[in-house]
């Protein structure tokens, strides 16, 4: 088989058999359309006609989504003006900053699906200008560059809203947690658990909403120690996906609300020791490819 691809050049095979090269730019686009924006890009490497094929209006616009013009939107118009249509699809194929850089939105790259990321700064948090009870920490491992952490408090609440044109998917929104607070020493990242505790007595309660009626709403217990170590779940120590459940947007038009909290605000014991980074919404499908993602 090696051999008989070996064989096969710009303008046919070698023997004077037809080869990649015969194959019409037109058609070659037809097949593209089946194709991931990866698997495009590595194909436009085999010859001219492919490489045409691959910088194709037509097959790229099939890969945006339908309402890529208002995503452009959220950018100054020279940013995407005179662009084609596969370099729109690189442009939005990196974080797009909105709403003073506090939420981002972005193209999956191997499915060109929107997906969304709400920095904590954007949401309401209960007691957030006290800095008895919280700190903003800047640290490099979230997208916003920084995270809300929680020393101590009684009453935990935090709560957001977004209003945006969702093309048509079903969505997962899901709060990003951290138990502990971390720093790097010596080079090397370590986390302090002094603060962490009241996670285990009562469960955190999630919950969205939106403007179209969608309600969804779970629990959990944010600190389970010796269950996740029976399980061999490791909560403590890194970033945690909770999932607050799913929404359906069937066109983009009119905008949808999106409403979302997680509290904890039973007064009979203090709870701390908590990171807040953000909350993301992206389709389901991609969201269940996650890994350390809870449920």
């Amino acid at each position: 088989m090696g051999a008989s691809l070996s064989n096969l050049t710009e303008n046919g095979a070698a023997n004077g058999a037809p080869g990649l090269g015969d194959i019409p730019e037109s058609c070659v686009a037809c097949v593209f359309l089946y194709l991931t924006p990866p698997e495009i890009c590595n194909l436009a490497r085999l010859n001219r006609a492919f490489r045409g094929a691959a910088s194709s209006d037509a097959v790229w616009e099939a890969k945006l989504p339908r309402n890529y013009p208002q995503l452009l939107e959220l950018m100054p118009p020279e940013r995407y003006q005179n662009l084609s249509k596969k370099d729109i699809f690189a442009l939005l194929s990196r974080p797009v900053p909105f709403d003073d850089g506090n939420k981002e939105i972005w193209l999956d790259r191997i499915t060109g699906r929107v997906c969304m990321s709400i920095s904590a700064k954007a949401m309401s948090i209960t007691g957030i200008e006290d800095r008895r009870y919280w700190n903003w920490l800047p640290t490099e491992e979230s997208r916003f560059h920084v995270v809300a952490y929680l020393q101590q408090i009684w009453w935990f609440e935090v709560d957001g809203i977004v209003k945006f044109r969702f093309p048509p998917d079903v969505y997962a929104l899901s709060f990003r947690i951290h138990l502990g607070r971390f720093s790097k020493r010596l080079g090397r990242r370590v986390c302090n658990y002094e603060h962490t505790h009241g996670w285990d007595i009562k469960p955190v309660r999630f919950e969205l909403s939106t403007s179209d009626g969608q309600f969804a709403s779970s629990e959990c217990c944010l600190d389970e120690t010796e269950r996740d170590d029976a399980h061999g779940n490791q909560k403590r120590g890194g970033w945690v996906d909770y999932k607050v459940g799913e929404f359906i947007i069937s066109e983009s038009e009119p905008a949808t609300e999106v409403s979302f909290s997680m509290k904890q605000i039973d007064c009979t014991h203090s709870k701390g020791g908590l990171c807040v980074d953000s909350v993301s919404i992206i389709p389901r499908e991609l969201r269940d490819r996650r890994r350390g993602a809870v449920k």
